[in-house]
């Protein structure tokens, strides 16, 4: 009878220090950890809480996305030390260097501002999903120049003080070339006509100065 008086003294206190813990307090101040190149004013920026509101762990959830939604963090944690409300964050990456190499068709400055289109450029906050987006992106770059057999090869390197370099490694292959172009279904028009209309044309002599059987869909649009 002794043991299971005592057993429900432990289950009333334990849910007292559970009700505690979980109780309201009024932010008396805000400490911002882990951080390295961010400033501690952009976190408290983007934090929905302030000193003088009023929190509880059921708000962590909301606060931790709030930051997450910034992209500059890799994780994020909240915890209460006596009053103060204290955020522990880690940062993503900054893109110290983008090392392209194997490019020939396409001017490494036109390439990179493909890149800056999908987020990636030296700078900004690196993010690992970014370098599927990076080689699709590239892909397509090459594709609009009739080269179907690019191969893309992307890389990271941890670098000091919380950098990444990225490398990109690029073999164009060659430009699919035209052998035959065969018309049909038309009446209204002969395929001399209807080929004259078409910026394209078999090889020949002066196809490597004018590059006009150079297949691309583009040509086709």
């Amino acid at each position: 009878m002794k043991a299971y008086r005592y057993f429900l003294i432990f289950l009333m206190f334990s849910a007292a220090v559970s009700g505690a813990e979980a109780a309201d307090f009024v932010v008396k101040d805000i400490q911002v950890e882990g951080l390295q190149r961010i400033s501690a004013g952009t976190v408290f920026n983007y934090l929905p809480v302030q000193v003088g509101s009023t929190v509880s762990e059921k708000d962590y959830p909301e606060l931790i996305r709030a930051l997450f939604k910034t992209g500059f963090f890799a994780d994020v944690n909240l915890e209460r030390r006596d009053n103060v409300l204290v955020v522990t964050v880690t940062e993503r990456p900054a893109i110290a260097e983008v090392k392209i190499t194997g490019n020939k068709d396409i001017s490494t400055d036109d390439l990179k501002k493909a890149l800056t289109g999908v987020g990636l450029a030296e700078g900004r906050v690196f993010d690992r999903s970014l370098l599927d987006k990076v080689e699709q992106e590239l892909l397509q770059q090459y594709y609009s120049r009739g080269r179907y057999g690019v191969r893309i090869k992307s890389g990271m390197q941890a670098l000091e003080r919380n950098r990444v370099a990225i490398t990109i490694d690029i073999a164009e292959g060659e430009v699919a070339s035209i052998n035959r172009i065969n018309i049909v279904g038309n009446k209204a028009f002969s395929d001399k006509q209807l080929l004259k209309e078409l910026q394209l044309s078999t090889s020949g002599w002066f196809s490597f100065f004018t590059k006009d059987d150079q297949y691309s869909k583009q040509k086709l649009a």
